[in-house]
This record gives C-alpha cells, sequence and structure tokens, in this order.
C-alpha cells in the first residue's frame, strides 16, 4: 500500500516551497559536489536499482545503476539534463511502487521539504529492500557560521523545517548510521552553507533564490542582510572578523548522511 495524497501547488510541488515560483535559478547553482556525491555512492553500496525521492533537477543521482527519479514539481523536472532519466510525478508520501521495488532508496537535502516526513520515510523504507540514503541538515547545527550574524531568520527558517535527526532515525526504523558531511571551501552545491568562505555570493539575488529558506524570510530582514553584508564588504569589517573562512579547507557545519 501507498500512502495518501498530498496537497500542491500550481507546479506539483508538493511541500512547502513552491518550486514554479523560486525553482528557475536551481539548476546553475545547485550542482552536485563530487565530494558529497562520493559519500552518498559509498553510502549506497553496490545496490543496482536507486528510486531517489524528490529528485529535483538531478543532484548526486548515480549515473553508474538503474535509477528511478521521482519529483512532484513540473520546473525541477524541466531542469533535468537530458542524460538523466525522466522523472516520475508523484510525492514521497504515496510512491506508485510495490513493497521492496528498488535495492535501495535515497534522498538528497529534499525531507525538510516534504508535508509529512514520517510519511515519507516510512514509504522509502517500504519500497527499498536495502539502504535508505537521506542527506539533510542537523537543526541544532544551522548556527554554525558566520550567516547567523547577518540574517538570523534565515537559520532560524531552516532550523525549523528540517526535522531532528533522531526523529528521521526513528522513522526509518530506529537505527542509522549518521555520517558528518564537511562542505569544502569551493563546494559547487551552492546551499547556504556553501559560501561560508565567499560571502559575496550571497550578495546575487538568484543564489539566495536557489536556498529555498530565503523565500520565507520577510523582504526587511533580506534587505537589511543584503546592506549589512555588502556594507561589511566594503569597508573591511567582514574579513576582519571572519576572514579566516576564506582559508578554511571545510565547514564542519549541519550536513549529515543519514544511512539506515
Amino acid at each position: 500500500m501507498t500512502g495518501g495524497a498530498t496537497t500542491r501547488h500550481g507546479d506539483g510541488s508538493a511541500g512547502d516551497s513552491d518550486y514554479g515560483r523560486i525553482g528557475a535559478p536551481y539548476a546553475r547553482f545547485r550542482r552536485p559536489d563530487p565530494r558529497i556525491a562520493r559519500q552518498i555512492l559509498d553510502a549506497l553500496g553496490d545496490a543496482d536499482s536507486v528510486v531517489n525521492i524528490g529528485a529535483g533537477a538531478g543532484s548526486y543521482e548515480p549515473t553508474d545503476r538503474a535509477v528511478t527519479p521521482v519529483e512532484p514539481s513540473a520546473a525541477m523536472r524541466a531542469q533535468r539534463p537530458p542524460h538523466l532519466p525522466p522523472a516520475v510525478d508523484a510525492c514521497a508520501e504515496a510512491l506508485p511502487f510495490p513493497d521492496g521495488a528498488f535495492a535501495a532508496a535515497m534522498s538528497t537535502l529534499s525531507i525538510h521539504q516534504w508535508r509529512d516526513p514520517a510519511a515519507g520515510l516510512a514509504e522509502m523504507r517500504r519500497v527499498s529492500r536495502g539502504p535508505v540514503v537521506i542527506l539533510t541538515c542537523d537543526p541544532d547545527a544551522m548556527a554554525s557560521f558566520w550567516l547567523t550574524d547577518y540574517c538570523p531568520e534565515v537559520t532560524a527558517v531552516e532550523a525549523s523545517r528540517f526535522p531532528p535527526i533522531a526523529q528521521v532515525v526513528a522513522h526509518l526504523g530506529g537505527t542509522a548510521d549518521i555520517r558528518r558531511v564537511p562542505v569544502p571551501l569551493d563546494c559547487t552545491d551552492l546551499f547556504n552553507e556553501a559560501y561560508y568562505g565567499r560571502p559575496e555570493g550571497l550578495l546575487d539575488p538568484e543564489a539566495r533564490l536557489s536556498c529555498s529558506s530565503w523565500s520565507f524570510v520577510p523582504p526587511q530582514a533580506v534587505d537589511r542582510f543584503v546592506h549589512q553584508l555588502g556594507r561589511d564588504l566594503a569597508d573591511g569589517s567582514w574579513d576582519r572578523h571572519h576572514g579566516h573562512y576564506r582559508t578554511q579547507p571545510h565547514l564542519d557545519g549541519p550536513l549529515r548522511l543519514i544511512v539506515s
């Protein structure tokens, strides 16, 4: 049996973000980082068939095995490159596959956008006869770098959206391996933490748009962030207080890989 139906936005987005409105720059800014991809592949092991839930534009999808992507947003499905398989239009909470249909299931930075994470995780466990691999963030570690000094609203929003790690593990059956995922200084997947050593990037409105948390921040808070960060970069204040980030090889931030 599959889970129940879920309310969807105009383009089919099924979570709290409307990717028909914010998803246009996603594929340009959210390119998979090979070091993060390596950890995901290691976690998938030798699984020869994988279902990728909340597949989006295809970041981190393995290309050396059969992958069935699932993505409810038409805007995101349209950004998938031609070398990847087309995505099935479905929601995490109601996967249209029989029990044990895949050797593994994966989801990368997606579960915080599901309307019912417990149901979605149960569905992943149901359709996988092997590992379930979740790339997510620990909400307790969100305030781990300078962004909180400039826009506490965005890190607070992020922390409120991601389910606690222990809760994710419980929904997957109670046992999992939790692996820290360091963010490299030149990370190509430009989520918020990827800008820890190159703050200028977050002054680009399209860069912020490709991180869904910014769409929940009041406009006045975004304007304040842009003004203060721009001012501090111009007068050198940011570098005096946070300049060590520019040469720090990795950020040990909130990114986690859960392998059940």
